[in-house]
């Protein structure tokens, strides 16, 4: 895969910022291969995502920075450049369900998820031969219900030591405590087996059957002190009738999951997911 540098940019929005950029990248013999904007209207805020050739630039990733400098102080920007050549790093995490967990692993190893995976967490033991025959190391941690936080302060030191960017709730059914929300803000993804903002919390598939929906879905989205209503990164539905049981819906419901996690992360991964508020612009 030929190298490239992401540049991601959101700033207020106002006449200019296109063509500056595109010229000092010009000016520079920077060969864009993606480009992508847009302006929010009601908060007048501007989004852009480009990718640029590595090899067109004549330095690297430190001096551009440098150089970038005073366009981003001019326009207000909150931005960063990244490299495709380094792998972002995934902390897994998991309980007992195994779906959204084997799919991720599975798209890894085949290659189609462009990431490390230093190690996968869970308060089970039941998936130690899954994640160790892919040669990743598994960290068993146990959650009391009566002191949880203990096991937190655990999940924290092995997401810190893991170097990660990302953590991925890949069907882990406990609840993030506040301070962990805060500090790992926008990096950590789950995903919920409804389509949010209806059905939020436990057994939302019951709720779906007893409410009688004719779609069930599933939402990604990063997660934030409110349960089940941080920023959506994707969603995804399956058409569902009378006929269908509980059973079934969650049976259905688990490839809905499977491939709007995987989704939404690979999305992540590529930079092309830009958090606005409680909102994301998502450059697909």
């Amino acid at each position: 895969m030929e190298r490239t540098y992401t540049l991601v940019i959101s700033c207020p929005d106002r006449v200019g910022i296109v063509a500056k950029v595109s010229n000092f990248l010009a000016m520079y013999g920077g060969w864009i291969t993606e480009a992508n904007h847009h302006s929010d209207l009601p908060s007048d805020w501007f989004f852009m995502r480009h990718e640029i050739r590595a090899d067109s630039l004549p330095f690297g990733l430190d001096e551009f920075r440098t150089a970038f400098s005073p366009i981003a102080r001019e326009f207000e920007m909150d931005w960063y450049i990244c490299d495709s050549d380094v792998k972002k790093r995934v902390v897994l995490m998991a309980s007992k369900e195994s779906h959204c967990l084997a799919d991720l692993l599975n798209r890894w190893q085949s290659g189609e998820l462009d990431c490390d995976i230093p190690c996968v967490i869970s308060n089970h033991e039941d998936f130690r031969e899954l994640v160790e025959w892919h040669n990743i190391p598994y960290h068993y941690v146990p959650v009391d219900k009566n002191n949880k936080q203990p096991s937190f302060d655990r999940v924290e030191q092995i997401v810190e030591e893991a170097n990660a960017d990302c953590v991925v709730l890949a069907r882990h059914m406990q609840i993030l405590p506040p301070n962990l929300c805060e500090k790992y803000a926008g990096r950590v993804i789950n995903i919920h087996h409804s389509f949010l903002p209806s059905f939020a919390g436990a057994k939302p598939y019951h709720q779906a059957h007893v409410r009688g929906v004719k779609l069930i879905g599933a939402t990604c989205h990063y997660v934030t002190e409110e349960l089940d209503a941080g920023p959506i990164i994707d969603q995804d539905i399956h058409r569902v009738n009378h006929r269908h049981t509980i059973e079934d819906m969650v049976r259905l419901g688990k490839d809905v999951e499977k491939t709007v996690l995987a989704r939404g992360l690979r999305w992540h991964l590529e930079d092309r997911v830009l958090v606005h508020g409680n909102k994301t612009v998502v450059f697909n």
